[in-house]
């Protein structure tokens, strides 16, 4: 019998039957963060991050007032609540599938299925009974669109395996595209509507993820190989990627740094985070230095959420530097 693992190798002893038909509060919840843990800090918070710090940011994306801080931080829980159960359902729906349990068990052995927390069919009827409430929580927050559209394309990746083939990147890119329109949209308010500037920069965060996403494929090489998924890592080879990911990260950050208009202080702090990653995806080739090496292009790309917000802050007028560029006037 496996005896299941925690992500440092260690065994994990468990207190109480592996699957309880009437689980605790406690035990439920942590059920639910177990299969969301690892897609939290690179789906959840960043566009969460996105829409808070676009909103924050105002007239620069925005056509109308901009919205007073208090009122997006009064708003805040509603886009982070967007974000978990559009993950949720997602997360669901990709980890009870046999081949992605067996995935995971080399992988990922910690999540909630491999370790023997529950089942594949409790994991399948939880997906069953989230679908209709993510829905009606669509509904209600004003989201329908996005919020279908990012059901239906769990679907596809998922259901449909979307995600085996080499659209993979093309479908997440889509849908961190509509959960960060969504994001921006719940920050600031029906009363708002994105700029030409704003709509210009959400394609441009969704063309950086489709062009270097595949960055989180190098550190689950081994179980995408044992599954024969067409994975751009395997599909192109190790060394290619790595060599694109090195070009592309920082090619990014110029053309981000260029069309915020940035002085030398925040592009050159940008770019030499790029650049680091770029050193890195090169020269740590272990499983845990491509685990570290993701986290670092989570941040990387959530940090550049702030560029908005930092130009209208006035902190690069401080430093004497020229105003962000009006794409919408540019236009």
């Amino acid at each position: 019998m496996k005896i299941p693992q925690s992500r440092d190798g260690s065994s994990v002893q468990k207190s109480r039957p592996a699957h309880p038909m009437f689980p605790s509060v406690c035990q439920t919840f942590r059920i639910l963060w177990g299969f969301i843990e690892s897609d939290f800090l690179t789906f959840a918070v960043p566009n969460s991050a996105f829409g808070l710090l676009g909103a924050l940011a105002g007239s620069r994306l925005l056509n109308g007032p901009p919205p007073l801080p208090v009122e997006v931080l009064r708003r805040s829980p509603a886009v982070l609540f967007f974000n978990f159960y559009s993950l949720l359902i997602f997360d669901l729906a990709n980890q009870y599938p046999p081949e992605s349990v067996e995935e995971d068990r080399v992988n990922k052995p910690w999540r909630p299925i491999p370790s023997g927390l529950v089942t594949s069919e409790q994991a399948r009827q939880a997906m069953l009974l989230t679908a209709p409430v993510c829905l009606a929580a669509n509904y209600m927050l004003g989201l329908w669109n996005e919020g279908l559209l990012v059901q239906v394309l769990s679907y596809y990746y998922n259901e449909l395996n979307g995600g085996g083939g080499l659209f993979r990147d093309a479908i997440i890119a889509v849908s961190y595209g509509l959960a960060n329109r969504a994001s921006l949209k719940l920050a600031t308010g029906p009363e708002n509507v994105v700029s030409v500037s704003g709509h210009a920069w959400t394609a441009i965060v969704s063309g950086i993820i489709l062009t270097t996403m595949h960055i989180q494929d190098l550190k689950d090489q081994r179980g995408d190989r044992k599954l024969r998924r067409k994975t751009l890592p395997l599909f192109l080879g190790d060394g290619l990627c790595r060599i694109a990911l090195a070009i592309l990260i920082p090619f990014w950050s110029l053309v981000n740094v260029g069309f915020w208009n940035l002085g030398f202080m925040s592009s050159s702090s940008y770019c030499l985070l790029a650049v680091l990653i770029s050193k890195r995806v090169l020269t740590k080739r272990e499983k845990q230095d491509d685990a570290r090496i993701w986290k670092l292009w989570c941040f990387w790309l959530t940090s550049l959420y702030a560029l908005p917000l930092l130009t209208r802050s006035g902190v690069e007028e401080k430093w004497g530097v020229i105003r962000p560029l009006d794409f919408g006037n540019a236009m």
